[in-house]
């Protein structure tokens, strides 16, 4: 079997247009909008990519939500870390995907540039080793991620605890999906009736995270993988719960997510890590008991802690053009803000939608036909 074996029958096009006709069919016994938020950038991405939106019946809808931590890290959280990798003797770690994010005073990237000891992880396991490695320094690990990537964290800080690796520091910045639903839907302005949840996300937490809003909310949750059949079967599973005016959690992708999760990841999460009182999102503001933070007895490992001092407290919002709020609330679509490919590009991000490549703006400018930031 070759790699290609494993995911081709998920990109088949004659299922994805069996589904969208079964979709169609069933939509079309609906009198209403099916608004549907696809929490996760992978799914945004799937739905433009492939032309989904293109194959469905006028009546349902895609509300494009938080996307990615990178999307959703706030300007200030940046600018923490830009002025931890300032700091004499200092060598700051974290994924990837942040290297490229601008602050407010520039990007990790930039500042790496000017000489700042800045390493992207590729192998969240390298930091003990280039902690190791470099006893007279101080190693940062700033940790960004959904539920997905946060028992890597978890990992870290229990090896270091362990090896007595007494120079790995922390700054966290995991966020939870539960509660970025709940400030969605609280919203009076809210229109969104069913969500798409996460899969990779699920993997970790179970899909009984997303119980509350079904309950709470009389709104479908389907747990969906990212994969173009994927996607349609889980719309079309909200769809004929539309149809019979029923609300249920729903599991399309069994093959990898249970209800209950990985319970052993969830306690080595809990042994480390804690609910902070609030966290400010970027596009959607302040939300309580959304984020974690290291328990009080690993103060020793915590870097907001141990330079408090040296950490900028000032609060940072997009650019006022910006309308990245409301798209994620569902009150504008990418192409209704008046900055989106004019000014606002992945080359040069006003907004969270636009900062990460898993962002609805992104996806929109990739796969819209706008060529350049000038247009």
């Amino acid at each position: 079997m070759i790699l290609t074996d494993l995911y081709q029958q998920f990109r088949n096009p004659d299922t994805i247009k069996a589904l969208a006709e079964e979709i169609n069919s069933h939509a079309s016994q609906i009198d209403t909008d099916i608004n549907i938020m696809e929490v996760c950038g992978g799914h945004t991405h799937t739905i433009m990519k492939y032309g989904l939106k293109q194959l469905l019946p006028a009546n349902i809808n895609f509300i494009h939500g938080p996307g990615c931590p990178v999307c959703i890290m706030p300007k200030e959280r940046i600018d923490h870390a830009a002025a931890l990798a300032q700091l004499d003797d200092v060598i700051l770690l974290t994924l990837g995907d942040m290297i490229r994010v601008p602050g407010s005073k520039g990007s990790l990237a930039q500042f790496r540039a000017k000489g700042c000891d800045i390493r992207p992880l590729y192998d969240p396991m390298d930091a003990l080793s280039i902690a190791k490695d470099n006893p007279d320094k101080t190693i940062i690990f700033f940790a960004i991620g959904f539920e997905t990537s946060t028992p890597m964290t978890a990992v870290l800080i229990d090896q270091a605890e362990k090896q007595q690796i007494n120079n790995l520091l922390f700054h966290i910045n995991h966020v939870l999906v539960p509660p970025a639903i709940d400030a969605v839907m609280t919203n009076p302005q809210a229109k969104v009736n069913a969500f798409i949840g996460p899969a990779h996300v699920s993997v970790i937490s179970g899909a009984k995270i997303y119980q509350a809003a079904v309950d709470n909310y009389n709104t479908p949750v389907v747990v969906a993988g990212f994969e173009p059949v994927d996607v349609m079967e889980s719309i079309l599973r909200i769809v004929k719960q539309k149809q019979q005016n029923i609300a249920k959690l729903d599991n399309q992708y069994s093959r990898a997510v249970s209800y209950e999760g990985n319970q052993a990841a969830q306690a080595l999460i809990d042994q480390y890590l804690t609910l902070r009182a609030s966290f400010r999102w970027r596009g959607l503001g302040p939300i309580a008991k959304s984020a974690l933070t290291l328990k009080p007895q690993y103060a020793h490992r915590d870097a907001e802690i141990i330079f408090k001092q040296q950490l900028p407290t000032v609060e940072i919002d997009d650019h006022k053009a910006c309308q990245c709020g409301d798209i994620l609330r569902g009150l504008a679509n990418p192409q209704d803000c008046k900055v989106f490919g004019r000014g606002c590009s992945p080359d040069n991000p006003l907004g969270s939608c636009m900062v990460s490549s898993e962002g609805a703006c992104n996806a929109y400018y990739r796969y819209t036909g706008v060529t350049n930031a000038s247009e």
